[in-house]
């Protein structure tokens, strides 16, 4: 990708912003290929929606729909074994009926914890494959607006040759990460109380290798706020009234993400879109898979375009 860039463009600001597009699915720009530079060519010649009520209201669109056509839906339920082979799946003890099964949890994830069956051929290859890039991420609730700010805002760092080789190198968080801001409540007043705004703020980090992530945490946290300060020429810190956050670790143990790596595999190699596990088993036949870990690929666009695929196959089969 930053070679292509290179060739078309003399600003180094340029190739920077360009070079953005490989963290959409959490690859690195001096290693991934240059066929990535669609993402971009998608963004901003083709355009993309905004989505009512959010990211999340895509799921609610899903929600009501299945619900409109009789499927039964248990929220709060943690699926503990899938077994197509004898035909049912484990909730929290119960054994369900069921010889035909979607999953959207990761890859690994699926093969060692919920099928048992760590050995199978995908899932050792998956293991040997590098993963994709995970984050630490904000959530701050600032009690005043911002006017010079948007909905999605980008500091870059000085060096991203460097961001890039500690990240997907030396597994280490950037000394001096490029900062993600992401503020609904520009376009959604609602999203944050009158004259106040919300912020998702997001680093790119390492996949999580059973490091303890508070020092790693705090040094972040430090860093954003006092850039942030610096730029916006006031003392951030007084202005976070409400905060959480995530970490690798906490990524991985809330959404079933291996090592909370945020696409899966990474595309940082030439052949890395032809080695995703595909949208069914053969291993395991009645077992479909979709989510950002499998074939097309990671981010929310290739996610919901898997799990069209995997209902198709599965409708391919049932004719």
């Amino acid at each position: 990708m930053n070679a292509a860039q290179e060739s078309s463009f003399r600003d180094p600001r340029m190739v920077q912003l360009l070079n953005r597009y490989a963290t959409y699915n959490g690859s690195d720009p001096y290693q991934a290929p240059a066929t990535l530079n669609n993402i971009s060519y998608v963004e901003h010649g083709l355009g993309g929606y905004g989505v009512a009520n959010g990211i999340y209201g895509i799921i609610e669109g899903m929600e009501r729909l299945a619900r409109e056509l009789g499927v039964e839906i248990h929220t709060n339920t943690e699926v503990t074994h899938i077994d197509v082979c004898t035909g049912y799946i484990e909730i929290e003890g119960e054994r369900i009926p069921a010889s035909t099964v979607v999953s959207d949890v990761d890859v690994l994830t699926l093969y060692e914890q919920l099928l048992d069956d760590p050995d199978a051929p995908l899932a050792k290859r998956y293991r040997r494959l590098p993963p994709s890039s995970s984050a630490l991420v904000f959530y701050w609730g600032i009690n005043r607006t911002f006017s010079e700010l948007g909905v999605h805002n980008i500091f870059f760092s000085e060096d991203y040759r460097r961001e890039f080789e500690q990240i997907h190198l030396l597994a280490k968080v950037p000394l001096e990460p490029t900062i993600y801001v992401n503020i609904t409540s520009k376009i959604t007043p609602t999203d944050a109380p009158v004259g106040q705004e919300n912020w998702f703020v997001l680093i790119n980090a390492p996949p999580h290798d059973g490091r303890d992530w508070t020092t790693e945490l705090e040094e972040t946290r430090m860093h954003v706020i006092n850039h942030l300060s610096t730029v916006l020429g006031t003392n951030l810190e007084k202005h976070i009234v409400q905060e959480s956050w995530w970490t690798p670790e906490s990524i991985e143990q809330e959404t079933g993400s291996y090592h909370g790596s945020l696409y899966g595999i990474s595309s940082n190699t030439r052949m890395a879109a032809f080695l995703r596990h595909p949208n069914f088993s053969r291993r395991h036949p009645g077992l479909y898979l979709c989510g950002g870990s499998v074939h097309p690929g990671g981010g929310m666009p290739l996610a919901t375009l898997s799990g069209m695929i995997a209902a198709e196959a599965l409708q391919a089969r049932e004719k």
